[in-house]
């Protein structure tokens, strides 16, 4: 019999004055067997970081990620079904971020383990020639602090401001710098 993902319900109040974008989301996450919690709370932290103001050119969503090698862990389609942007969290290998790069407008990864700086040095050079690519790091020491915030029912504040994120459960706050490792464009 196969384990089944574990429900989370997270409430997100997001004031991001970088990119003058605020609301509220309830979202439902689901904890795949194989997933820690340090990953699932970068993938709400990447939603946070990521949703756009209106949804003229499409929602951003959690898509199936772990569960299916062709989906990313979240995604933004626009009516048209055309993929605008692909989010990743973890490690990917440059094959995945290529093929990802040639489906979709814009891909944006987010690595987050101690052993990032060792998977990037392996890739940085094979990835320069992906111009809709941006690679962040997550410091582990932020995103395990953010790992602490994770509850079966979570209410958070998340607040942008000078490219510093802070994520608030009203009892305790964790401070996010997300260093760039990769701007393609840039």
């Amino acid at each position: 019999m196969a384990i089944k993902s574990t429900i989370y319900k997270a409430s997100l109040q997001i004031a991001d004055m970088d990119r003058q974008v605020y609301g509220d989301h309830a979202l439902t996450l689901a904890l795949h067997p194989s997933e820690t919690e340090e990953r699932m709370m970068i993938r709400l932290l990447a939603f946070a970081l990521h949703v756009p103001a209106n949804d003229d050119r499409g929602m951003l969503q959690f898509a199936r990620g772990l569960s299916d090698t062709e989906e990313p862990d979240l995604w933004q389609r626009d009516l048209t079904d055309q993929l605008i942007h692909w989010i990743e969290v973890g490690q990917p290998d440059d094959r995945r971020m290529s093929k990802a790069c040639g489906r979709a407008e814009r891909v944006t990864i987010y690595c987050y383990s101690s052993s990032a700086h060792i998977w990037w040095a392996g890739l940085e050079t094979k990835v320069t020639r992906l111009r809709n690519l941006e690679v962040w790091r997550i410091e582990a020491e932020q995103s395990q602090a953010l790992t602490a915030l994770a509850k079966r029912s979570m209410q958070l504040q998340v607040t942008t401001q000078d490219a510093h994120t802070w994520v608030s459960d009203g009892t305790g706050s964790v401070e996010i710098r997300p260093v760039p490792l990769w701007r393609g464009g840039n």
